[in-house]
């Protein structure tokens, strides 16, 4: 599939608040079996356009105090995978969707942040599995 259309095209990732986020992965690890580092558990799964491409979703718990989901007071933030980011950000500004913040360029992926209209924070990620896969690590699978 070459759909190459600016849209969300898949979760990247969940993340949420917690009291205690390194007793969360251990929790999480201990009963449910997640791979967990410092950040949370990558999990690994195959993307069902192209069976041989290894994606990634990351959940990871986050302390009560962050700073990341403001503007946002909810104590949740979902990742999305999209493609052509920049094309989508262009078509969510011209539709007045609130833009957080500028697009930043990882390794790993472009990102940026948006609003909705409950005042939810949105990460979109436009990533670069190629790199997290050669980074290596333990995944969930």
């Amino acid at each position: 599939m070459n759909d190459k259309t600016p849209k969300v095209t898949g979760i990247g990732g969940v993340f949420f608040k917690s009291d205690d986020p390194e007793s969360m992965r251990t929790w999480y690890s201990k009963h449910l079996g997640l791979a967990v580092n410092d950040h949370g558990s990558s999990f690994e799964f195959r993307n069902a356009h192209r069976p041989d491409e290894i994606n990634y979703l990351q959940w990871s718990p986050f302390a009560t105090d962050t700073s990341y989901f403001a503007p946002s007071e909810k104590a949740f933030m979902i990742n999305y995978r999209v493609q052509e980011i920049e094309l989508l950000v262009d078509n969510l500004r011209s539709n007045g969707v609130t833009i957080v913040d500028e697009i930043k360029t990882y390794d790993y992926g472009k990102f940026v942040h948006i609003m909705d209209p409950e005042g939810t924070k949105i990460e979109l990620w436009e990533p670069r599995d190629e790199v997290l896969t050669q980074m290596g690590g333990e995944t969930t699978k």
